[in-house]
């Protein structure tokens, strides 16, 4: 009898549930640890985009991929590359790139800015000089291009150039061979150029500032590069990669941005480019107090840059009142009110003028 009696208390006891429980069976502990708040769709998440590569290019709009595809072409040739853009659209990352890509990158890339120079000193800076050769020159320099021997220079700015420096620039790209100053011994030198300017060298040739003859010499395989505004696309990908580079800077972790303030800076006109995009981006990290990063577009009135010069050719005017019918609508093509209705077109019309014009819609 107690053998079976205690039998059944040990078995009712083994059977008999938890009188309460702390944490409800729905909600285990890993549940409370992988459970995250439902995202807002008014939001962009950081691990919503692409892991930042290692590439120093980042984009994939159509205009951009142009650009890499004739630098990815020229890259394997000792051609004289001459790139071309308004200020801050990224010149040096790209005349990096293509160093990178040429059979020259095992040396190092020597850089020089033309404008950030003394015309008194461009010349010993370009080309060397000799001890003697002028007053305070108590020893020999080597210059630029005897550093970038089997290597590449990049000359930015190049349209800031003195005149008497460019005589000397052209005798190094037809001859390959340099002067230091005070000495009339030639050296010769192994030196892929890569060039670029924001001014418009044709306008600079007309008023007398830059050699027609060197202009030819540089003009082998120009490439111009777009403006930020003309690749809206890349927009999101470079305000993430700045992100990044700030919340290490700053010590903070961004989650989420506004979905409508990564919508203004698609529609900004960005006169100061890229450049200006990551100044943007800085601000905005340095006053925030939240994971989610609210950006601020730049005020004219702040003084944070001069206002965009309109370009007043046909293409660009046609450019710019197609995109602004376009934003109006909400992009809206086809349909009563739609941008195709309001510009008298039709919509495969529209559609044909806006891949060639470079107009497409931001992505979401």
């Amino acid at each position: 009898m107690f053998s079976g009696y205690n039998k059944l208390a040990d078995r009712s006891v083994e059977k008999a549930p938890p009188a309460f429980s702390i944490v409800p069976p729905a909600f285990t502990s890993s549940a409370l640890l992988t459970r995250r708040p439902e995202p807002s769709t008014d939001d962009l998440y950081r691990h919503d985009q692409p892991e930042p590569t290692k590439d120093t290019i980042i984009g994939k709009s159509r205009a951009l991929r142009q650009v890499i595809e004739q630098l990815n072409l020229v890259a394997a040739t000792d051609s004289t590359v001459l790139l071309l853009g308004e200020t801050g659209v990224g010149k040096e990352l790209l005349a990096t790139h293509l160093h990178e890509m040429s059979v020259r990158r095992a040396r190092q890339m020597v850089r020089v800015n033309c404008s950030a120079i003394p015309s008194t000193l461009i010349e010993s800076e370009l080309f060397g000089r000799e001890k003697g050769a002028f007053t305070g020159s108590l020893a020999r320099q080597i210059g630029r291009f005897e550093l970038a021997n089997h290597s590449t220079i990049f000359l930015d700015e190049i349209g800031d150039l003195p005149s008497d420096t460019q005589v000397k620039l052209l005798r190094v790209l037809e001859e390959r061979q340099i002067e230091r100053l005070g000495s009339p011994q030639g050296i010769k030198v192994d030196v892929r150029i890569v060039a670029a300017t924001h001014r418009k060298l044709e306008e600079r040739i007309i008023d007398g500032s830059f050699r027609e003859d060197l202009f030819y010499r540089l003009n082998v395989f120009p490439v111009r590069v777009p403006a930020l505004r003309d690749r809206v696309d890349d927009i999101p990908s470079l305000v993430w990669l700045f992100v990044d580079e700030f919340s290490r800077t700053f010590g903070k972790t961004i989650e989420s941005i506004p979905r409508k303030d990564m919508e203004a800076l698609q529609h900004y006109a960005w006169p100061g480019n890229i450049r200006e995009l990551r100044n943007v981006v800085e601000r905005a990290m340095i006053i925030t107090t939240s994971k989610r990063l609210s950006i601020a577009l730049p005020s004219r009135s702040e003084g944070t840059g001069p206002v965009a010069k309109r370009s007043l050719k046909m293409a660009d005017v046609e450019k710019e009142h197609v995109r602004s019918v376009l934003e109006t609508t909400g992009w809206r093509i086809r349909g009563n009110g739609g941008a195709a209705e309001l510009l008298g077109l039709q919509p495969t019309t529209l559609e044909t003028r806006m891949i060639k014009l470079g107009l497409s819609r931001p992505r979401p």
